[in-house]
């Protein structure tokens, strides 16, 4: 995916996730997070977004705490978010391409700022489909390409950092193969007592693989829905679903 298309994705997730949660209401159990409620997710996300365009908008270099979200509730909190989010999007869109400043990901792009729109993108639409669960009803449809795309990141970006906790006294080989997203949509996880080292191809065998549509496998993978399809060692599943959240 290109650029442009990973921010066109954040401007549309943002304003989706807005509007579900003053839908949803602030008191709102969220259920894809079940310590929060559509408050907790607006500042959460609020913030996030006002952290990212720091980075982006002042060059900063090294890594900065995230602020606290301002003491608002109702349709503040919202108007707050949306504020943030469009922030965000401004910073992004108006910042020069060269642009240096700190990213927390091994492979994070051609770019700084491409790492952040990509990273923005994938935060955004994650916690929209959050706001969408808390809300009810049919949840908006995630892209085949950009489900992919996330999934990649996930792999062999989130989980190749030291901090990832998914672990195996045994080395074990995990596959995970999006059905509706090219040929190149699979991955190949290998599991030692290390990070995990994944890589974009189907290498060697694998004891287990989890498997289905690019969108399902996305959710799935954030701990957000079930598997679609899990062969062979479930055990392996059941390690990821236990030990990968970030």
């Amino acid at each position: 995916m290109e650029t442009a298309e990973f921010l066109q994705t954040l401007d549309r997730e943002g304003r989706l996730l807005a509007a579900a949660a003053a839908e949803a209401g602030p008191d709102a159990k969220v259920p894809t997070c079940p310590e929060w409620q559509v408050r907790d997710l607006l500042r959460h996300t609020g913030a996030v977004h006002r952290w990212a365009a720091a980075f982006v908008a002042d060059g900063h270099t090294a890594p900065r705490p995230m602020g606290d979200a301002p003491d608002l509730d109702g349709a503040e909190l919202v108007d707050w978010y949306r504020d943030s989010h469009r922030l965000l999007v401004d910073t992004l869109t108006s910042a020069p391409p060269e642009v240096e400043c700190w990213t927390f990901l091994p492979a994070s792009g051609p770019s700084p700022l491409a790492f952040w729109i990509r990273r923005q993108a994938h935060e955004t639409t994650v916690h929209r489909y959050d706001a969408e669960a808390a809300r009810g009803g049919t949840a908006t449809p995630i892209a085949p390409d950009f489900a992919a795309d996330g999934i990649d990141e996930l792999l062999r970006g989130f989980h190749a950092r030291s901090r990832s906790r998914v672990r195996s006294e045994e080395p074990r080989a995990l596959r995970v193969r999006a059905q509706d997203a090219g040929a190149d949509a699979v991955w190949t996880v290998r599991l030692t007592t290390e990070p995990p080292v994944t890589v974009r191809a189907e290498a060697g065998t694998a004891e287990a693989e989890l498997s289905g549509p690019a969108e399902q496998l996305y959710l799935a993978l954030w701990n957000r829905a079930p598997v679609p399809k899990v062969t062979g060692d479930h055990a392996l599943a059941t390690l990821w679903r236990e030990a990968s959240g970030i």
